[in-house]
């Protein structure tokens, strides 16, 4: 059969000495033509990979980007074990007798199918847990070499290949996708220089400032201790945090329903910084705008999405790459100097701060184009890792906190769920080569013959200067302590702004959905008890502040009184929010 016959000639052009994992890998990629790892350094490949790919549809091979109905392998191949020994029965146990016991010490098929089965789940993500992924190319279409030095960058029309993974943040494996929550958008370029991960969102800000919150942010989010989920949760946390208005505001807005992974912005939210060949610095914001456009789903239509088709966002993506309409996105930066940076009335490293278009306007960089799905779900998305620290000469960090404590809390949740050599998987694994003395650890496939240390005197790689960044320009003074981080802080501006330019319908779903959450515990992906009185004052409080139209309008919604609102509020807040001066 064609299969057979292409497992002869890759033997014949010298894989025969590989191991099994990374023959498996490098079949597969022949046969499906997908870059899973990096192409084996052998003679012949290319046209080895030529004649797979018009083998394939004969051998009837799951293809993720195939027609419907061509999804699934029929084998001719002998089932082995894991060990690759041939099995000759997979329907019957080894008893003792046609109804006696089991005899578990000879059936050792039996034993390895079943404590595989035991360990088949890995620990999940703690947030972003389900999601869905794709490969793709980033192709560069305007010219930004004079803020970096990124090769990824260093040319127009220049390509790269790229996966991303799009998720939800509350919900866990088997929720439902249209639900009101933020989308993880997260993107991994295989550059010339190394993994680069862009690890966003679908919106350009966040409920918090301080990483100190976030456990308790997604807390909230989760479910209480009776396994259910809660709008009381939600909304307590927001209320007791002014620097949530901005970005719950955002949530409760049409795009916190977007009506699949397809019809959504990405961004890093984060500020991060750019290094040009002189070593010049920049702060940059990343966005990447939907070619389909931002569409959404009302609280009605997600609820009765949710019981349709729980995995309509997963589906949605797959099939739309399957019947060749990849998704596009084109990739914006915004630049800021250091002499802007100190100008500006707001923090430009405050994650619930946007800095606004017109004071600093998108300047196109590329395309993101989606048109390869995995070819299994588990092996490339539930496997994935990303993690903001991964960054790429002439692409740096910022002042950030919320970014500064995802470079080592990211990494940290990849080693727990993965392992410490994670970074070896096919769908992590950079394209470039990889030079280091991590030794040793599970599953470590890349131990070299030379010694694990460094300095050395056997030519093993070194540091080399041309690399080293340039310093941070921070001007720090003061002692080491834990800073007031709401002191002096405007958490109003900008949600006012975001309120006046939402359209008045817009406006009016917003104040429904708010009252319908608080009053009847109801909202796509929450069903719960309503939210105390006190609570809905609090958060009243924090809207009547954005904007007195919007605080009266939801202040009748609610069935609230707002003087009483105001000095209830303002006793329970935290003492650093400036009090309203007059009604």
């Amino acid at each position: 059969m064609a299969s057979s016959a292409m497992a002869s000639r890759v033997a014949e052009k010298g894989l025969q000495g590989q191991s099994i994992f990374q023959r498996v890998q490098d079949n597969k990629q022949f046969l499906t033509g997908t870059a899973f790892a990096a192409p084996p350094a052998c003679q012949g490949c290319a046209q080895l990979r030529r004649e797979a790919r018009q083998q394939a549809p004969r051998a009837g091979l799951f293809n993720g980007n195939g027609k419907p109905g061509e999804h699934y392998i029929k084998p001719k191949e002998t089932l082995t074990t894991a060990s690759g020994k041939p099995v000759g029965d997979n329907t019957n146990s080894i008893t003792a007798g046609r109804r006696g016991p089991l005899l578990l010490a000879e059936d050792f098929h039996l034993y390895e199918k079943n404590v595989h089965f035991n360990r088949e789940r890995i620990p999940p993500r703690s947030v972003h847990e389900k999601g869905a992924g794709a490969f793709g190319t980033f192709t560069v279409t305007k010219d930004i070499s004079k803020y970096t030095k990124a090769k990824l960058f260093d040319r127009i029309g220049k390509k790269t290949e790229i996966f991303a993974r799009w998720s939800v943040v509350a919900g866990e494996h088997g929720s439902a996708d249209s639900v009101r929550d933020p989308r993880g958008f997260a993107v991994k370029f295989y550059t010339d220089e190394g993994n680069w991960d862009l690890v966003g969102n679908n919106t350009p800000i966040f409920f918090i400032r301080d990483p100190l919150k976030f456990p308790d942010l997604i807390h909230s989010q989760k479910r209480d201790v009776r396994g259910l989920r809660s709008w009381t949760m939600r909304w307590d946390f927001w209320g007791h945090s002014p620097e949530a208005t901005h970005q719950v505001l955002w949530l409760m807005g049409d795009r916190g329903l977007p009506k699949s992974y397809r019809h959504m912005n990405g961004y890093g939210s984060h500020t991060f910084s750019l290094v040009n060949d002189n070593n010049e610095r920049v702060w940059c914001k990343f966005h990447m705008k939907s070619e389909q456009g931002n569409e959404s789903y009302t609280d009605e239509e997600g609820i009765a999405l949710s019981g349709e088709n729980p995995d309509l966002f997963n589906e949605d993506l797959f099939t739309n790459i399957q019947n060749g309409n990849g998704p596009k996105w084109k990739m914006f930066i915004q630049v800021m100097t250091d002499k802007q940076a100190d100008e500006v009335p707001y923090d430009p490293f405050d994650l619930t701060k946007i800095w606004p278009h017109k004071e600093f306007p998108l300047h196109e960089v590329g395309e993101l184009h989606f048109d390869r799905n995995p070819v299994n779900y588990f092996q490339d998305v539930e496997q994935a890792s990303f993690a903001p620290a991964n960054v790429v000469p002439g692409i740096g960090y910022s002042p950030d906190r919320m970014l500064q404590a995802r470079l080592f809390s990211y990494k940290d949740a990849a080693v727990y769920r993965l392992g410490i050599n994670h970074e070896q998987l096919p769908v992590n694994k950079p394209r470039c080569p990889v030079f280091n003395y991590h030794s040793d650890g599970f599953m470590q496939t890349q131990n070299g013959a030379g010694p694990p240390y460094e300095p050395n005197s056997f030519g093993g790689p070194a540091e080399d200067a041309r690399y080293v960044d340039p310093a941070v320009p921070l001007q720090m003074s003061g002692e080491g302590k834990r800073y007031n981080h709401r002191a002096d802080s405007d958490d109003y501006s900008q949600a006012t702004a975001l309120w006046h330019i939402m359209k008045p319908d817009e406006q009016e779903r917003v104040i429904t959905g708010i009252t319908n959450t608080m009053t009847k515990g109801k909202g796509a992906g929450c069903k719960s008890d309503p939210v105390p009185k006190k609570i809905q004052q609090l958060n009243l409080y924090h809207y009547y502040r954005v904007d007195k139209s919007l605080g009266e309008r939801l202040a009748e919604s609610l069935g609230l009184d707002l003087k009483e609102t105001i000095a209830r509020a303002e006793k329970d807040l935290p003492k650093e929010v400036p009090a309203l001066v007059s009604l």
